[in-house]
């Protein structure tokens, strides 16, 4: 039996991974990873671990630049599902596989424009604009009154954050940034509605890992020449390959897989209110790690957002 997406079936879901020897897609092969977790506790662990994996690929954007880098990550994690996984493509429809290619292309887009706003923008603000793509999502699904004005209330907290904000005490936000954050949120949108249509047709993380390898061949062009450059530069670049693996785990592997489990069971709406979160943890995130300050109108705005975010949780809950 295949999992399947299932958008009302209420806030839990089981992570599975496939037995070692066992066949990824058969459900008896599967072995339980703990009791069943709920899937909001999924998304915010996707979250942290998506804005620490960007904390932690910031020293790597110097030697081999932010395509260079973004491309070697999700070739990595296309190697890892792909052997994981191992997706039977045969017997497989156009339009099944047609579905995998354009995850794949909002995948590799969402994630190098991402790394380019963050690259120069607080990761704050960076996750905030973003999150515009799950808004527009939240916004065309939404059936009822309560989850229309959780989504208003979040777009208050984007407005307070860019709009209204200090840019991160830079004195100003980069217009090559914002344009990287407004081209990744477009992205955010289409990878959250194609997620859950991969989810429907392809077993287990079989989806993900075609997607994957397809937004490693999209992203070859604009990132092949600088990892090139970067390795053939560097002193030890076997140590600087070891660190892009290890941040590939971190993103995109494990929260791009926690993603697509919860969305199986939240439903896109839920989800894409319940992902208003990310700038508040980007923000967090970013000054632990990298020592990035808001201001106080920002701040607020990130108040917005958490509260839209717990709002919009309580009532799909209901």
């Amino acid at each position: 039996m295949s999992t399947t997406y299932e958008p009302s079936t209420g806030t839990s879901a089981d992570v599975l991974l496939p037995a070692p020897g066992e066949p990824s897609g058969e459900r008896g092969g599967w072995r339980r990873l703990g009791t069943a977790v709920p899937a909001p506790l999924l998304c915010v662990a996707a979250m942290f671990t998506v804005q620490l994996g960007i904390a932690l690929s910031q020293p790597l954007f110097g030697p081999l630049g932010v395509g260079g880098a973004t491309f070697l990550r999700i070739t990595f994690a296309a190697v890892i599902l792909l052997a994981l996984t191992r997706p039977r493509l045969r017997g497989r429809s156009p339009r099944e596989l047609g579905i995998g290619v354009l995850l794949g292309l909002a995948s590799a887009g969402m994630t190098l424009l991402f790394a380019g706003a963050v690259d120069r923008l607080p990761m704050g603000t960076a996750a905030t604009i973003e999150f515009l793509g799950p808004l527009s999502v939240a916004l065309a699904f939404s059936r009822r009154l309560s989850h229309l004005l959780w989504a208003l209330l979040a777009a208050g907290g984007v407005a307070l954050l860019t709009l209204l904000g200090e840019g991160g005490g830079r004195g100003g936000l980069d217009p090559t940034g914002l344009a990287c954050a407004f081209g990744a949120a477009a992205c955010y949108a289409a990878y959250i509605l194609f997620t859950g249509k991969v989810g429907a047709v392809f077993e287990g993380f079989e989806g993900l890992a075609v997607s994957f390898a397809v937004g490693a061949v999209a992203l070859a062009p604009f990132g092949i020449g600088p990892a090139w450059h970067g390795l053939s530069t560097a002193a030890h670049p076997e140590l600087l390959l070891l660190a892009v693996a290890g941040v590939a785990l971190l993103l995109p592997v494990l929260p791009y897989a926690l993603e697509m489990t919860a969305v199986r069971r939240l439903g896109q709406r839920v989800f894409s209110v319940l992902v208003s979160l990310e700038p508040a943890v980007s923000a967090l995130v970013g000054m632990v790690v990298l020592g990035q300050l808001l201001g106080g109108v920002q701040l607020a705005g990130i108040a917005c957002v958490v509260a839209a975010s717990v709002g919009a949780t309580l009532t799909g809950r209901r």
